[in-house]
C-alpha cells in the first residue's frame, strides 16, 4: 500500500470517525459498560462493523484492548503517538503483511482509546501450521490443556464446527482436512482468550476485544472459554449481522446492510 493511500484513507476514516452509526440502544450500552469483558465481533470487510467499534471503544472507555489483528509483538509497539501518525502505525504493526482489509477502516478503532494498553492476539502462521499439522493442543503447547485444547469436542459440536469451517471455505475442503480446521479455530479462540485474561490480569479491566463474529459468539468462542475459566468475569458478547445474517449465538446481535464485494468463492472455483 502507497503511503499516500494510506494518509487520505486515514483521513477519510478519521472525518468520518464523529458521525459514526448512532443505532446502539442504550440497553446494550448499559450492559456492556457494566461488563468486565466486552467482545465486539465484527465482519471483517464491513466498515459499518468498524464505525460502530470505534463508537462503542469511545464510550467504554476500557483500560485495555485485545485485538485478533495485532501479534503480541507487534501490539507491544503501539503507543497513543504512534496511532497519532497512520502511516507509522501502518508499518509499526506491519498491517499490509498481515492480509487484513485497509487499515483505514480500524483507524477510529485505535483512536477511540489511544492511552489503553494494547495486546495482540494473532496466532503466528508457524503455529497456524502445526495446528493444522499436528493439532491446536500441540501448537499451543504448556497451556494446551488449561484452555481444554487436549479435550475433544462433543461429536454434535464438532459436526457442526466442521460444517461452518466448509460453508466459509466455499465447500472447497477436502472432507479429511475439516477437522484440521476446526483445530485451527480452537487454537485461535484460545490465544484470544490467553490474551484477555492476561489484560484482565495486568488492567483489571475493562477490556475491549476486535475480534471475528467466529470468535465472539457466545456457544464455543472466547466468550464459553472465559466462562469456564474465569466465571466471576462478566462478559458481554456482541455479533455484527449483514442484512440479518449472522451464525452463533451472542447476548447482543446488531444489524448492518451487506458490503459489495467481490464473490469469496471465486478464488476457490479458479483453482479447479
Amino acid at each position: 500500500m502507497r503511503h499516500f493511500s494510506i494518509l487520505l484513507c486515514a483521513c477519510v476514516a478519521l472525518s468520518v470517525a464523529p458521525a459514526m452509526a448512532a443505532d446502539i440502544p442504550a440497553d446494550i450500552l448499559t450492559d456492556m459498560k457494566q461488563a468486565d469483558v466486552v467482545i465486539l465481533g465484527e465482519d471483517h470487510e464491513n466498515a459499518a462493523h468498524h464505525q460502530r467499534q470505534a463508537q462503542l471503544v469511545s464510550e467504554l472507555s476500557p483500560n485495555a484492548m485485545v485485538w485478533e489483528m495485532l501479534t503480541e509483538q507487534s501490539a507491544s509497539l503501539v503507543t497513543a503517538q504512534v496511532i497519532s501518525d497512520p502511516e507509522k502505525l501502518a508499518e509499526t504493526i506491519r498491517w499490509v503483511e498481515m492480509g487484513w482489509p485497509p487499515l483505514a477502516m480500524y483507524l477510529p478503532i485505535f483512536a477511540a482509546a489511544p492511552e489503553a494498553p494494547i495486546y495482540g492476539a494473532m496466532v503466528p502462521r508457524k503455529a497456524l501450521r502445526a495446528a493444522l499439522k499436528s493439532g491446536a493442543a500441540a501448537a499451543l503447547g504448556a497451556d494446551a490443556t488449561r484452555y481444554g485444547l487436549n479435550v475433544a469436542l462433543p461429536l454434535e459440536e464438532q459436526a457442526a464446527r466442521e460444517l461452518d469451517q466448509q460453508a466459509s471455505h466455499c465447500g472447497a475442503l477436502p472432507d479429511d482436512q475439516l477437522a484440521n480446521f476446526v483445530q485451527m479455530q480452537r487454537l485461535r479462540d484460545a490465544v484470544l482468550t490467553r490474551a484477555v485474561l492476561r489484560a484482565i490480569d495486568e488492567t483489571k479491566g475493562p477490556v475491549v476485544v476486535i475480534t471475528g463474529n467466529g470468535h465472539a459468539r457466545a456457544d464455543w468462542g472466547v466468550p464459553s472459554i472465559l466462562a469456564r475459566l474465569a466465571p466471576g468475569l462478566k462478559v458481554v458478547s456482541l455479533g455484527q449481522s449483514q442484512d440479518g445474517q449472522i451464525e452463533g449465538e451472542f447476548d447482543f446481535v446488531i444489524d448492518s446492510p451487506a458490503v459489495e464485494r467481490e464473490d469469496p468463492c471465486a478464488v476457490f472455483s479458479q483453482q479447479d
